[in-house]
């Protein structure tokens, strides 16, 4: 079967089916489904429909406004950009190391985030497909339904979710589009009244974080035909790990695996990161395609996100969830799990990892401290790599000397997973869609595989330069009579 078309003429001869919008995710994007006269799929994209100019319109702006400005590319996922524009930028105020104190509160923060991010996604967003399953009742498959028939679950979801929005606003200052992280440093300290509230629930967010865990890895266990199987494919796998090879979500070198689970690439400085990727444009979505530039576009590409660092890095550097990774990787049976629907319970996996770190920060006395600054030799240039909940997060920046932005580039975590989110729709339509009679429960296999990655697509959508418009002129029964296009 043939999901990519040669002619415009063989696509005019097929009906055209849309999800538009996938629901239950962060931003807007649509797929569409080509099919022949038997139903059979004969294309399947993701296609991105917004389109966001933050690399343009940053240039220009003084550099010190850049971490609070990119917050507004998203508003499940600021602290991500805030952290990561911060990073970069520090070398231009010559920070080359900051000190104890701000790189442990930014990692405070940055936990949070994750804990946060993860819990809002699994509970609120995929938990009802995972529940009650993906042709349940679409009146059910949502929050309020998970609340009604598992108010456990629903509960320890918004409270987890809470500890980490709170543990953001003691450290940014605001739950969400805070100001906390600044080139050099951040600009608050954390009080110890702040520490002490926040460290009373820290051993109950982690026993929640634990069951989780739990509950993900029962799901997969429980019908292993069906989460093993769904939207299979396999690819490179790409994140940070620390210097001796541990998971870490706020710095470290890149790393590089393939589908066998061989490290091919180690030890890749973040600054080089633009000698080793590359990105590709498609004229049917504004998000762009990256890949490993010396493998090419149609073996380079990868999967970043809980699932390849779970599996990239050696060990998770606390105790319960590095027991919980390695009953992850025993499930594997010797080759890494590629499975989408295993990205939940790699996500949980994290979660825990986030809140066992969140209560260790909150115990160092380096978090109250205002030794917050650092400065040095004024820099030109900045790299700043973190680990987002959904993958690794690229911001790089040059400053010229009137202290304004000339150079933005932003590789988000969900444009890299953007050719995996591809293939799994594909092989979602080619496994359940092929031939059948399509439903709203069928289509919604499609929306399961498109959320495993929990994608943030307001976040990855500038592929600037390529914004084609196409008009089309149907008559009055719905035929196309005339098409025309401009740019891309």
């Amino acid at each position: 079967m043939s999901f990519e078309l040669e002619t415009a003429t063989d696509r005019e001869n097929l009906r055209r089916v849309a999800i538009d919008p996938v629901s239950r995710v962060e931003g807007h994007g649509k797929v569409t489904l080509l099919l022949d006269d038997a139903g059979h799929v004969k294309e399947a994209r993701l296609h991105i429909v917004e389109f966001r100019g933050f690399e343009k319109f940053i240039q220009g702006r003084p550099y010190w406004e850049v971490p609070v400005m990119v917050q507004r590319l998203c508003g499940i996922c600021p602290v991500s950009h805030h952290l990561a524009a911060a990073k970069a930028l520090d070398p231009v105020v010559g920070a080359l190391a900051i000190t104890p104190t701000a790189e442990k509160i930014r990692r405070l923060m940055h936990y949070g985030q994750i804990l946060q991010s993860h819990a809002l996604h699994f509970f609120h967003l995929s938990s009802p497909d995972l529940l009650f399953g993906f042709e349940s009742p679409v009146q059910q498959r949502n929050i309020v339904g998970i609340a009604s028939a598992y108010p456990e679950v629903a509960r320890q979801g918004v409270l987890l979710r809470k500890f980490g929005q709170e543990v953001i606003r003691v450290t940014a200052g605001k739950r969400v589009h805070g100001t906390g992280a600044i080139p050099g440093g951040v600009n608050k300290s954390v009080s110890p009244a702040e520490r002490d509230a926040l460290r009373h629930e820290a051993d109950q967010i982690i026993r929640w974080s634990r069951d989780a865990v739990h509950l993900a890895r029962r799901l997969h266990e429980s019908n292993r035909s069906l989460y093993d199987e769904f939207g299979l494919f396999r690819s490179h796998l790409f994140s940070l790990v620390r210097a001796d090879g541990a998971m870490d979500l706020y710095d470290g070198h890149l790393r590089l695996r393939d589908a066998r689970g061989l490290i091919v690439r180690d030890g890749l400085r973040c600054e080089d990161y633009d000698h080793f990727l590359r990105e590709e444009i498609k004229p049917w979505s504004y998000m762009k395609f990256p890949y490993v530039a010396e493998l090419g576009p149609a073996k380079g590409w990868y999967k970043v996100g809980p699932l390849a660092r779970v599996q990239n890095c050696d060990f998770i550097p606390s105790e319960q969830a590095e027991a919980e990774r390695e009953a992850f990787i025993a499930h594997g049976e010797g080759e890494p799990v590629h499975a989408p629907l295993a990205y939940h319970w790699a996500r949980m996996i994290e979660m825990l990892h986030a809140a066992e770190v969140i209560r260790d920060l909150l115990d160092d006395p380096d978090i109250l401290s205002d030794d917050r600054l650092a400065d040095g030799e004024r820099g030109r240039e900045g790299v700043g790599i973190i680990e987002a909940p959904r993958g690794t997060l690229i911001h790089h920046y040059r400053v010229g000397d009137d202290d304004l932005v000339s150079y933005c580039n932003l590789i988000v975590s969900t444009t890299h997973n953007n050719q995996a989110m591809n293939e799994a729709v594909r092989q979602v339509a080619r496994r359940y869609l092929d031939g059948r009679q399509l439903t709203e429960g069928l289509l919604n296999h499609i929306e399961v595989a498109i959320r495993a990655f929990d994608p943030c697509l307001s976040c990855a959508t500038h592929a600037l330069g390529k914004m084609p418009l196409a008009v089309e002129l149907l008559d009055a029964g719905g035929q196309l009579v005339d098409r025309a296009t401009s740019g891309g």
